[in-house]
C-alpha cells in the first residue's frame, strides 16, 4: 500500500511510512502518545488559497466556521491568511481574539444568542449578527440602544431547500430551528429598517453541511436572490449577501464540487450587483487537514465478529456514533504483516455504539498505529471526556516540524474544578 484510498494534502505514504508533511506519524505517536490528533498547516491553507483564488477580483470575505475546529493553532493559520470567523458562541469570540484573529471580521451566528454575548460582540464591534428570529431583534435592538450604539445585521433566511445530506446537519428546511422563514423575511427587513440602533448590512442563508452537488446551492441562491431585488426595490440595499458554508469534503467516495465550480455558481446567480460576497467554510477548510493516531489494544474474535480494539473511542471522534459517518483508516506502517480480516474498529467506552468504523478490510497486529483520516473537522472539538477518560493532545506539523499546541489532558485535570460535600 504506497497510496491513500482518498486524496488528501499534507498526509502521505513514504516507504510504506504514514507521514503528515515531512513528519513521521509514528514518532508523533512515540512522543505524544495515542489516541493523538495531527494537523497539517499545509492541508488548512491549500482550500483557503484555492477558494480566495477563484474569487478573482471580486470582492469577498472568507469566514472560517470555527465550530468545525476551534483549536487556536488552527485558527492562527486562518488570522494570517486573512480569514474572517464565523462565530456561535462568546466563547468562540473569545478564541478568535486569543488566535489573533480581527473582530471586525466576526459575524455572528447561532440561535440562541444570550444577552452577554450580544453586548461582548457589540463592544468588540463585531462585523455583523446573522439574526434567526424576531424576538433576536429585538433584543439586539434594545441591548445596542442600551450601549448607544449601533448593530450591524443580517437576517439568516431559510430558503426550505433540502441540502441532500444527513438531516441531523441539514439547516436549509423549514421545519430546521435555523434562520428565518424567507417567506416572512421581507416584513421583518421593512420592520429592521425602523429600528434605531440597527443597520441591516447584509443577507444570509446557510442551508447545510456536507453538501455534495452544486444545485442546492444554486437554488437557495436563487431564491436569496430574488428576496434581494425585492428588498432594493423598496430601498433597503446590502453590503454583502452571505452565501454560509456547507462545501463538502471527500471521506470515501464522494466527489464534491470543487472551489473553481463553487464560487462559479454563486458569481453566476449574484451577476454584476455591486455586493460583497461572503461565505462561512468550515469542515472544507480543515476536514481532511487533520488525523486521529490510535493504537490497537486487542484483537478479538467471536463467532458473529471481528473486533479490533483501539484505544480511541466516541469521546474522542464522535461523528461515527452520531451520524453513522464515514472515516477512512489506514496503517500507519504497512511494512508489516498481520492478520488480515474484516473488523469492527471500536473504542474502549462501555456503549454499543462506540465505533470509529465498521467492517473495514485491515491486516493487523496488536499494537499497531492506525490513522483515522479527515479528523480535522467536528473531531476534538466535539470530544467529551466521558467515561472519565482525559482528551488527546493536539499536534500541528508544518514542514518538517512538529508542535505540541495541546498537551494531553491527565485524570486530576478533570475533577480538579470539582468539590465534595463538606
Amino acid at each position: 500500500m504506497s497510496t491513500l484510498p482518498i486524496p488528501l494534502t499534507g498526509f502521505a505514504y513514504e516507504e510504506g511510512l504514514l507521514q503528515g508533511e515531512g513528519v513521521s506519524l509514528e514518532d508523533i505517536a512515540e512522543r505524544h502518545g495515542t489516541p493523538c490528533y495531527v494537523y497539517s498547516r499545509a492541508a488548512i491553507e491549500a482550500p483557503f488559497a484555492a477558494l480566495d483564488a477563484a474569487f478573482g477580483a471580486r470582492r469577498h470575505r472568507i469566514c472560517y466556521a470555527v465550530k468545525a475546529n476551534s483549536s487556536l493553532a488552527v485558527l492562527n493559520v486562518l488570522a494570517r491568511l486573512g480569514a474572517g470567523f464565523d462565530i456561535v458562541s462568546a466563547g468562540e469570540l473569545e478564541r478568535v481574539r486569543h488566535a489573533g484573529g480581527d473582530p471586525c471580521k466576526v459575524v455572528f451566528s447561532g440561535v440562541g444568542k444570550q444577552s452577554d454575548e450580544i453586548r461582548r460582540a457589540l463592544e468588540l464591534n463585531i462585523a455583523c449578527f446573522n439574526v434567526e428570529s424576531v424576538p433576536e431583534l429585538e433584543r439586539i435592538q434594545r441591548i445596542a440602544s442600551s450601549m448607544r450604539k449601533k448593530a450591524r445585521i443580517s437576517l439568516r433566511v431559510n430558503p426550505d431547500v433540502d441540502a441532500q445530506t444527513h438531516p441531523y446537519i441539514s439547516t436549509g428546511l423549514k421545519e430546521n430551528k435555523f434562520g428565518i422563514d424567507i417567506r416572512y423575511a421581507e416584513a421583518i427587513y421593512e420592520r429592521a429598517a425602523t429600528m434605531s440602533h440597527v443597520e441591516i448590512v447584509g443577507v444570509d442563508c446557510h442551508i447545510g453541511s456536507q453538501l455534495t452537488q452544486l444545485s442546492p446551492f444554486r437554488d437557495a441562491a436563487e431564491r436569496v436572490m430574488d428576496l434581494v431585488a425585492r428588498l432594493q426595490r423598496k430601498g433597503i440595499t446590502f453590503k454583502h449577501i452571505d452565501f454560509g458554508g456547507g462545501l463538502g469534503i471527500p471521506y470515501k467516495d464522494e466527489t464534491p464540487p470543487s472551489a473553481e465550480e463553487y464560487v462559479r455558481t454563486l458569481n453566476e446567480v449574484v451577476g454584476d450587483r455591486d455586493v460583497e460576497i461572503w461565505i462561512e467554510p468550515g469542515r472544507y477548510l480543515v476536514g481532511n487537514a487533520g488525523v486521529l493516531l490510535t493504537r490497537v489494544e486487542y484483537l478479538k474474535q467471536t463467532e458473529g465478529h471481528h473486533f479490533c480494539i483501539v484505544d480511541a473511542a466516541m469521546n474522542d471522534l464522535m461523528r461515527p456514533s452520531l451520524y453513522s459517518a464515514w472515516h477512512e483508516i489506514v496503517p500507519v506502517n504497512t511494512n508489516h504483516g498481520g492478520l488480515l480480516q474484516t473488523w469492527d474498529v471500536v473504542g474502549p467506552v462501555c456503549e454499543t455504539g462506540d465505533f470509529l468504523g465498521k467492517q473495514r478490510k485491515l491486516k493487523l497486529n496488536e499494537g499497531d498505529l492506525l490513522a483515522v483520516l479527515s479528523a480535522g473537522a467536528y473531531g476534538f472539538v466535539m470530544a467529551s471526556n466521558y467515561n472519565s477518560r482525559p482528551r488527546p493532545p493536539e499536534v500541528f506539523v508544518d514542514g518538517n516540524c512538529s508542535a505540541l499546541v495541546r498537551p494531553r489532558e491527565q485524570v486530576a485535570d478533570l475533577f480538579a474544578g470539582e468539590a465534595v460535600l463538606g
